[in-house]
């Protein structure tokens, strides 16, 4: 990010935090967690990134110079000897400690994900101070991954209940949200954060975000797709021809290809073009034309649209008993979508006996942009100081809502003895293993995981044939 000064992220309240703590303050140890919210459980993902883009650049000279000169000017303290002393005696790199679960990892809400800590005593108040940008590097990509985790949980479920083979789950859910979302950051990594479960992306910048910090050479799949405006640019009376050269471009050779169909009347489409004029065309290009119904109730839409398609084209019954459209024609959903319409259409489906197997969905500014922090609840606490070389407990426990009551002391993430993971104390911990590791020190990374270790630990599945369908 050019021009990106670190002194500088974070809000404008933690500047006088230094002239805070109590005389002879040494360490202050934190941790972030999610405390509930909407899921039950948080795949974690994007320290990493964080890291490598923001953590292993050193603060210069002119940061200081710039970040005193903006606050004195903004009317809050500058703690300029502090960063004097972290650019001269750390040569500028920010001497803390990041502890945390694998990238990928799913841990119940309420229980530790990473842990801060400084390493030079000089330095306590940077704990805290690094709070504003470090939770917002964990909180907004592990939502986005916990929420596209929920989409697959359904999407694998319907799967298994009305289609012979889960194959084609990797691409049941496509990225759509780029363009919804806030910012190209926050598309690259809200998109990676969703290619975590599944392998279908439009963002392209995701892509990027992949190959920069998670080591991933392609991350995501795409296919040629058409819009509105180069369909509807040949006219209404040439609707046909527009359909037309999608399939003479795209079409054949196995490749896929998605065609927007409501530009004027969805049923007229289906039923005198595709399934009329262009049927025979459709039925023997050698590929899969994907049909993209774009407005309406999208229950109802879909439902009728692969009702009207099995009409016309026939279907199979598999062996679980639901229908299937032929292999060269299917539908993509994607408008409106979210996890409670994926399941109502996934539902409606399931009842007229059609097979999951026909639809895919396309999620945009619900996957990508219709989150926030209280999505998860998420906090970054300081739990523990050391105080003249005593450790105390730090805590908050408000009487007007115990939801926000935080840990105590050094804290540890362990198993129990049925598997399940749960915070302790970290002098509790005995000979249990610490799932909390020493990721970054003093401006080096200290673990550099692959994508494909994310994905393996989110439970996503490597599918060899989707893949190859895909490509």
């Amino acid at each position: 990010m050019q021009n990106y000064n670190p002194i500088l992220n974070v809000d404008s309240y933690k500047t006088s935090h230094y002239l805070q703590y109590p005389e002879g303050t040494q360490y202050v140890s934190s941790y972030i967690e999610s405390r509930g919210g909407q899921f039950k459980e948080a795949v974690f993902f994007g320290l990493q990134a964080f890291i490598k883009q923001y953590l292993m650049q050193p603060i210069t000279a002119a940061d200081i110079e710039e970040a005193e000169e903006i606050c004195t000017a903004h009317g809050v303290p500058f703690h300029k000897e502090g960063w004097e002393y972290i650019l001269n005696q750390h040569g500028g790199y920010l001497p803390i400690e990041i502890q945390a679960v694998p990238e990928g990892t799913l841990v119940p809400v309420q229980n530790v994900l990473a842990q801060v800590i400084n390493t030079d005593p000089a330095c306590f108040w940077l704990t805290s101070y690094i709070e504003t940008a470090l939770l917002r590097a964990v909180w907004y990509p592990t939502t986005v991954a916990t929420q596209s985790r929920e989409a697959k949980k359904i999407i694998q479920r319907y799967l298994e209940e009305t289609a012979d083979t889960i194959d084609g789950l990797p691409f049941k859910l496509h990225d759509f949200g780029a363009r919804g979302a806030s910012s190209t950051e926050t598309a690259a990594i809200g998109g990676l954060a969703h290619l975590v479960n599944f392998q279908g992306t439009d963002t392209i910048s995701a892509l990027l975000a992949g190959r920069r910090y998670y080591n991933a050479p392609m991350a995501g799949f795409s296919i040629p797709a058409a819009e509105h405006s180069t369909m509807t640019s040949w006219g209404r009376d040439r609707e046909a021809d527009a359909y037309r050269n999608m399939l003479t471009q795209f079409g054949g050779n196995g490749g896929i290809v998605a065609v927007v169909s409501d530009s004027y009347d969805l049923w007229n489409a289906i039923e005198n073009i595709w399934g009329g004029e262009l049927k025979e065309q459709v039925e023997n290009a050698g590929g899969t034309l994907v049909i993209r119904p774009d407005s309406g109730d999208p229950v109802d839409i879909v439902t009728q649209t692969v009702e009207r398609l099995m009409r016309i084209f026939g279907a199979t019954i598999n062996d679980k008993g639901y229908r299937v459209l032929p292999d060269f024609i299917r539908v993509i959903q994607g408008d409106g979508v979210s996890l409670h319409t994926i399941e109502g259409i996934l539902a409606a489906m399931k009842a007229r006996k059609q097979s999951a197997d026909n639809v895919a969905f396309g999620m945009g500014a619900e996957l990508l942009q219709k989150v926030n922090r209280d999505t998860m609840k998420f906090a970054m606490k300081a739990s523990a100081v050391r105080v003249n070389g005593l450790w105390r407990d730090v805590f908050k426990d408000p009487i007007t809502d115990t939801g926000k009551r935080s840990k105590k002391g050094r804290l540890a993430l362990t198993t129990r003895g049925n598997g399940e993971l749960h915070t302790v104390r970290e002098q509790d911990l005995g000979n249990r293993t610490n799932l909390l590791q020493p990721v970054f020190r003093n401006g080096k990374l200290l673990i550099d995981q692959t994508f494909d270790t994310v994905r393996a630990l989110a439970g996503v599945p490597r599918t060899d044939s989707a893949l190859a369908k895909a490509g």
